[in-house]
C-alpha cells in the first residue's frame, strides 16, 4: 500500500470513530436577558458511521437563531427533552416546531420528552404534555396555521402540534431510560427545582454526558452538606461530561444581594457542581445558565454585591471546590467534543 493509500485509510478510521459533542445553545441568566445571549439549552450530537443523532435538550428563547450557527435546521432534530416547564426553557419551542411545520409540513414527527403532569402541593399542576398539545395555539388563533395550510395542502391543518410525539415519563428517584435510537440511550432522574423538574443522561460509545438542568438540593435551605442534586450526583457516577446551570455563591442571602432566598437555594452553586464533579469522577464540568451573567451589572433587580462577575470569578469558584478537570464556564455555542480532536 502506498503513502497516498495510507493516508486515506487513516482519514476514513477516523472519521468512523464515534463521537459525541456537547453544545450550550444558550446560556443566558434565566428569566432575565442579557447582552444577547440565548435562553438556557444544550445540543447533544452523537456521530458514527451510520449518521448523527441531534438531541436537543431545553429550548430557550433564540434556540433556533444559535441552531442556525451550528448549521442546524430544526427538521435535522432527532428529539427534543425538557428539563421543566419554566418560559427559560420552553419559550424557543414554539420557533422551532413551527419554523419544522413550515418547511416539512408532512413529518417526521419529532420526539419531544419530559415528565408527565405533575400535581404540587400547592394546587397547581405543572404539564408537559398540555404545553406540547397547545404550543402553536396562538398561531391558529391568529390565522396564520390556516393561511399557510391554504398555500399547501400539504401540511397538517392543525399545525405543528400535529408533527410533535409527545413522550412523557413518570419521574423517579432512580435512573430510567426514557429514550433510545440505535447506539444511543437516554436516561432521566427526578430532581429538585420545581415539581416535574428531571435531569437526563446519554449514554454513547463515544461518551456520557450529563444534563442537570436547574436542579438543586432537596432541601431547599440550609443546613445541608450541598446545594447540588443527590439524584444528579447519583446520575452522574461515571460521566464524562456534566452539563449544569449554576449560582455563584456571591448571590446568597447573606451577601446583600436582596435576591429571594427561594430563588438562590433553588440552584447549585459554582463551588458545590466543582465538589460534586469530582465526587463523581467527570471529566469536564459545563456551568451553563450562569447566574448573574458574565458581565451583567444586575441579575434582573437584584443587585450583584461587588459589581460585575468574570470568567476568572466563576473558575475560582470551582477550582476551590479541589475539582481538577477541564471547566468551561459557558458561553453560547461553548462546545465539548469526545473523543478530543
Amino acid at each position: 500500500m502506498n503513502e497516498s493509500s495510507n493516508s486515506s485509510a487513516a482519514v476514513a478510521a477516523v472519521q468512523a470513530t464515534p463521537w459525541l459533542t456537547a453544545t450550550l445553545t444558550g446560556t443566558g441568566p434565566g428569566p432575565a436577558a442579557f447582552n444577547g445571549l440565548a435562553g438556557a439549552g444544550t445540543l447533544v450530537c452523537y456521530g458514527d458511521k451510520g449518521g448523527v443523532v441531534k438531541l436537543q435538550f431545553d429550548a430557550g428563547r433564540g434556540t433556533t437563531m444559535r441552531l442556525s450557527q451550528l448549521g442546524v435546521e430544526p427538521a435535522e432534530l432527532n428529539g427534543i427533552f425538557f428539563t421543566h416547564m419554566h418560559n427559560d426553557h420552553t419559550e424557543g419551542f414554539a420557533d422551532l416546531v413551527q419554523l419544522r411545520w413550515f418547511y416539512h409540513g408532512t413529518g417526521p414527527k419529532i420526539d419531544a420528552v419530559g415528565s408527565c403532569d405533575v400535581a404540587s402541593p400547592r394546587g397547581f399542576t405543572v404539564s408537559c404534555q398540555k404545553f406540547l398539545t397547545h404550543i402553536a395555539d396562538s398561531f391558529i388563533h391568529s390565522g396564520e396555521i390556516a393561511q399557510r395550510h391554504s398555500e399547501d395542502k400539504n401540511r397538517t391543518a392543525g399545525g405543528p402540534a400535529e408533527l410533535i410525539n409527545t413522550i412523557t415519563f413518570e419521574p423517579k428517584n432512580e435512573p430510567q431510560q426514557v429514550w433510545s435510537t440505535g447506539d444511543v440511550r437516554v436516561s432521566a432522574i427526578r430532581s429538585t427545582h420545581m415539581v416535574g423538574h428531571v435531569s437526563y443522561r446519554v449514554d454513547t460509545p463515544a461518551g456520557s454526558v450529563v444534563i442537570g438542568g436547574d436542579a438543586g438540593n432537596d432541601v431547599l435551605a440550609p443546613p445541608r452538606a450541598s446545594s447540588t442534586s443527590d439524584q444528579v450526583e447519583k446520575l452522574a457516577k461515571g460521566a464524562d461530561i456534566i452539563v449544569h446551570s449554576t449560582i455563584h455563591p456571591i448571590m446568597g442571602p447573606d451577601k446583600g444581594s436582596g435576591m429571594f432566598p427561594y430563588a438562590f437555594y433553588r440552584q447549585s452553586t459554582a463551588s458545590d457542581l466543582g465538589a460534586m464533579a469530582k465526587r463523581v469522577g467527570a471529566k469536564y464540568l459545563m456551568l451553563t445558565h450562569l447566574i448573574p451573567a458574565m458581565g451583567a451589572e444586575r441579575q434582573g433587580p437584584w443587585k450583584i454585591p461587588g459589581g460585575p462577575l468574570t470568567e476568572a470569578d466563576y473558575r475560582k469558584a470551582v477550582e476551590e471546590s479541589g475539582f481538577t478537570g477541564n471547566i468551561i464556564v459557558g458561553t453560547d455555542l461553548a462546545s465539548v467534543r469526545l473523543p478530543a480532536k
